[in-house]
């Protein structure tokens, strides 16, 4: 089961904490996707540490597995599954990966909504 979080309230901690609250939002977000995906190439902690690594460039590879794993998960759940791999890549590419944190937790908190439903 993953944590149904509040978009506002994260987009305001990663602002006043002058982004560092957004390293943990990344993680926890990956993680999540793991989980409810499935795909095991996705880890919050490698993930953040490859794109540092790579100065952004592995964000780009991020986002595109984000969108694939949101895509497996909503069609685990019978919801509508849209894929958004090039929506996150070219957000990523403009320099608002806030705005794929936004989306990303949006689809996860409907597929928790979904989740609770069913149990």
């Amino acid at each position: 089961m993953i944590k149904k979080r509040d978009i506002v309230t994260n987009i305001i901690l990663t602002i006043v904490t002058c982004g560092i609250y957004g390293i943990i939002w990344f993680i926890s977000i990956t993680d999540d996707a793991r989980i409810v995906s499935g795909d095991d190439r996705l880890s919050g902690g490698k993930c953040f540490l490859f794109t540092l690594i790579t100065c952004g460039i592995y964000g780009y590879y991020w986002a595109y597995l984000m969108g694939k794993a949101l895509v497996q998960a909503k069609s685990k759940c019978n919801l509508p599954a849209d894929d958004n791999s090039i929506l996150y890549i070219i957000l990523q590419l403009f320099g608002l990966g806030i705005v794929n944190y936004c989306l990303i937790q949006n689809d996860l908190n409907n597929i928790s909504d979904k989740n609770a439903n069913v149990i």
